[in-house]
């Protein structure tokens, strides 16, 4: 019976790593090399495909998928941490709640394009590192 009972435990636990994907409700802003950023917070150069995010609610080396393609979670900053995009511009409860996640790229006008063509707030798909899951919106 013991053996029934460790079976039943190790297999949620193997489901629950295998299910480590979320989605949140965040306000996405964008920032570029052009303004001075070269190197992420972990050590990282910069480049396409990465994101800022608070490494309290997303752990570093997350996947973030945007409705056009995942990014990986590498960087940070005091206005991600505060939320400051948010609560500035907010309208509903969770929009003022949400969560920010700060796109990096390579040129401001990269950048104010797909800003532009995108709202600020939108619904991202987490998914953690060392989850199996594969994005669902790719």
């Amino acid at each position: 019976m013991k053996l029934f009972y460790t079976v039943i435990f190790f297999s949620s636990l193997t489901s629950a790593a295998f299910a480590r994907e979320e989605s949140v409700l965040a306000r996405v802003t964008s920032y570029w090399a052009g303004e001075g950023h070269k190197y992420a917070s972990t050590g990282q150069r910069l480049r396409s495909g990465h994101c800022a995010v608070d490494p309290k609610r997303i752990p570093y080396g997350s996947k973030v998928v945007f409705p056009d393609r995942a990014c990986t979670a590498v960087d940070t900053g005091p206005a991600v941490i505060s939320r400051k995009a948010a609560r500035l511009c907010g309208g509903t409860a969770s929009q003022l709640k949400a969560i920010v996640v700060d796109r990096f790229f390579e040129t401001k006008q990269e950048a104010m394009a797909w800003t532009s063509a995108h709202p600020h707030f939108m619904t991202l798909q987490i998914v953690r590192p060392g989850s199996h899951a594969e994005p669902s919106q790719l």
